[in-house]
Formats: structure tokens, C-alpha cells, sequence
């Protein structure tokens, strides 16, 4: 089943399948169609409705890694760049902002300034021991996404940055670093890159893992395309898209040209053609299928040109197949969805920490209409036993970096 890595898979790679995807790259140029977004309020709403849960579940990842289950508000402005949170809003108003999941104690600090502390209500930290009980039991599931996401690049290797900004989406642990990957030292690897960052590379390669979630699908439906190579992706448009009788044509004739496996070697391929586009649409297809919710930010992808081997542009592909992906404006962000992914508001193959996200989601909201109401009362102390505060304070009194809240934010 594995093998060394020896260059790209098979998959269509075959010397068939280059002459024959040479002739339609010699007959099929880059068309220059252009087709309108328009906005889609259900998958808007799938977007809006996780405002601020990635924060929330990273906040309770980097509680729960504390040795005391707490941490100063300080140690969470360490953070910010992982929480998504911009400078001009405080983290602490964040936190407050759900106080079923976090309570609030204060410790003052050499100066006798009082420092906000938060740690997790007994109902987060029962939500989350759930959560480890499901990523245990589905640790194959990300083990595999996560060899797959390398396995489509061309060096089979990812900056630990660009992992970092899909750890989420994919599912992988807030310390994947530490917790995941020194337990398969057969597949991974740490590597200095030629700019010095930290990268992780497949040392091994799966056959069984080449089949895209494309094939699979045509595969289970027995489809005559996967005869010929010429799979074509599902399309859904947004309810009212008018498309035009060129644009109906280009598109028709686009879906039957030849499939490229994403993890196959396309460089013979030219950028300038329609069939270079497919290879291109592909990988993403791909790709947003590794997520755990079909939808990643396309600031997430930006960054991914060289890795995947990607002419200039690439990103273009979103705008340009609209009934493929779907571009949500909303959160102050651009979040591509896979629109064959949804059936409205709700996923049609829900991972299992998706429920569990969802309930994160729950508590959220019951928090924050609860604290608008008045039904929480800020605690100054008593949520803690009164030797943890004392532990606490001896412990942290000393450090140089012992701040108040108006310092540290």
C-alpha cells in the first residue's frame, strides 16, 4: 500500500491519457468567459452563523494546554493572530462576550493592578473532554487528510505556517506539531526550508489516497466519464442565476474535457488552455473536500501557487465557476465554499467534530443572549478554589511579563 516517494502518482498520468490531454490542449485554448456572482444568502448564512467559534475553540485549546487550566489575558494577546482577532478589539470583551464557556477571576499582578484570568465553566470542559473522545477515534480520518493535503503538492512538503492557517478547517489539533505528528515518525518529517522557515514533509506515499474525491463519487455511481477520463464536476447555481446560451455552451463543452487526478503530474499541461483550468478547478475541488466543512478563507489558498504548482492567477477559478464555488463576503473576509457540499444551511456528510462545533456554537449563543438578559454575573474569585488562585499568584508574580489588562491590550 505505501511506497517511497518516488514523484507524482499515476493516476491519468499515463502515457494514453498525456498524448490524448496534449490534443485537446492544442484544440482547446483559454475561452474568455466570464460568468456574474451573485450573492447566495443560504451559504451567507453558513459563513456568518461561525462568527467568532474558531476564536472561541482556539481560546478553550489554549486553556485546557495551560498546566493550571488558566491563563491571564496577556497570554491570549500572544495569540491573536491565530484567534483571527484585529487589533482594535480586545480580546477580553471577546471572552466575556460568552460567559457560559469562560469564567472570569482577577489576580493582581506586583503592582496590585488586577489582572483578568479565565479558565473553562465545568459545562466547556465537559464539551471538551468530549471533543478528545471523537478526535480519538477519527485520528485515522485526519492522519489520512492530512498526507493527502501533502501529497498534492509537488515536493510533498508545506511550510508549518501554511498548515497552521488550515489546521483549523481541516480539523488537525491547536498543537498538531507536538501532539500529532512526532506519533507517526514513519510519514513525517521536519525540514529547514530555503527561507528558513520550518517544514513538514511526506516521507511516504499512499496509492489507495490518490483517488479524489471526484473519481470516488463516479465511481460509486458507476458513471460512463469514468471510462474516458472525462469526469465533470457537479454544478449548482445560485436560485435566479441567469446563464447565458454562450456561456451554457463553454461550460458543457469545459465539463467534457479530460479529468486530471490532482494527484497526478500535470506539468505537461500549458496554463494558457481550458484543460489546464479543469486540473486547476480540480485541486481545489480537492482540496475544500479535506476540510471538515467544505469552506476555507481564500487567504488560505493564496500563499499555496508554488507548493501545488499553480500558474499566476490561479485563484481566478472562483469567480470564473461560480456553480462550483461560491465566494461569501461575510466576516470581514472572502470564504470559498464547495457549493455541491451543501443542501442549504446543512452539510450533507457532517464529520463528527462538526457536531461537536455546532454545540460549541450552541453554548454561544445561549451565553450571549443569557448575558444580555442579565442571567450572568461576573465572578471575581470564587470560581476557582481558593488554593489555585494562591498557586496562581505565586507562581506569576514573579514574571517579568506580568501584565495588566490595559498594558497587554
Amino acid at each position: 500500500m505505501f511506497r517511497w516517494l518516488r514523484g507524482r502518482a499515476g493516476g491519468y498520468g499515463s502515457l494514453y491519457e498525456h498524448q490524448r490531454g496534449f490534443i485537446y490542449q492544442q484544440k482547446f485554448t483559454l475561452v474568455n468567459v466570464k460568468l456574474k456572482s451573485v450573492k447566495d444568502r443560504v451559504l451567507d448564512a453558513v459563513v456568518a452563523g461561525e462568527r467568532d467559534l474558531r476564536a472561541v475553540c482556539t481560546i478553550v485549546s489554549i486553556i485546557v494546554s495551560n498546566p493550571q487550566c488558566c491563563v491571564p489575558v496577556y497570554h491570549l494577546s500572544r495569540s491573536r493572530g491565530q484567534l483571527g482577532v484585529t487589533h482594535d478589539h480586545r480580546l477580553s470583551t471577546l471572552v466575556r462576550r460568552y460567559p457560559n464557556i469562560f469564567n472570569e477571576f482577577h489576580v493582581p499582578d506586583s503592582g496590585g493592578t488586577p489582572v483578568p484570568w479565565f479558565c473553562l465553566t465545568p459545562e466547556a470542559l465537559k464539551l471538551h473532554q468530549e471533543e478528545l473522545i471523537i478526535r480519538q477515534k477519527c485520528r485515522k480520518d485526519l492522519l489520512d487528510r492530512l498526507c493527502k493535503l501533502l501529497m498534492l503538492t509537488k515536493e510533498r512538503t508545506l511550510p508549518l505556517q501554511t498548515i497552521d492557517q488550515l489546521k483549523w478547517d481541516m480539523g488537525l489539533p491547536y498543537d498538531y506539531e507536538h501532539s500529532f505528528i512526532p506519533n507517526h515518525p514513519q510519514l513525517f518529517s521536519l525540514c529547514h526550508l530555503s527561507d528558513d522557515r520550518i517544514g513538514l514533509r511526506l516521507l511516504m506515499w499512499d496509492d489507495l489516497l490518490t483517488i479524489s474525491e471526484l473519481q470516488k463519487n463516479a465511481a460509486s455511481e458507476k458513471k460512463k466519464d469514468m471510462e474516458n477520463g472525462c469526469l465533470s464536476f457537479p454544478i449548482r447555481f445560485t436560485r435566479g442565476f441567469g446563464l447565458k446560451r454562450k456561456c451554457m455552451e463553454w461550460l458543457e463543452e469545459w465539463q467534457s474535457l479530460p479529468y486530471t487526478s490532482p494527484y497526478s503530474d500535470a506539468s505537461h499541461l500549458d496554463p494558457r488552455t481550458d484543460i489546464s483550468e479543469k486540473r486547476i478547478v480540480g485541486v481545489f475541488h480537492e482540496l475544500l473536500h479535506l476540510t471538515l466543512e467544505k469552506k476555507t478563507e481564500r487567504k488560505n489558498v493564496s500563499n499555496l501557487r508554488k507548493p501545488l504548482a499553480l500558474p499566476q492567477k490561479f485563484t481566478k477559478v472562483f469567480e470564473r465557476h461560480p456553480g462550483i464555488f461560491y465566494i461569501s463576503k461575510k466576516c470581514d473576509t472572502q470564504t470559498v465554499v464547495l457549493r455541491e457540499a451543501y443542501d442549504g444551511q446543512f452539510l450533507l456528510q457532517k464529520h463528527p467534530l462538526v457536531d461537536i462545533r455546532e454545540k460549541y456554537s450552541k453554548m454561544m449563543l445561549e451565553g450571549f443572549l443569557g448575558r444580555s438578559r442579565g442571567l450572568f454575573k461576573r465572578n471575581m474569585g470564587a470560581v476557582l478554589a481558593e488554593d489555585t488562585i494562591k498557586n496562581v499568584f505565586t507562581d506569576e508574580s514573579s514574571d517579568s511579563s506580568y501584565e495588566s489588562e490595559g498594558k497587554a491590550e
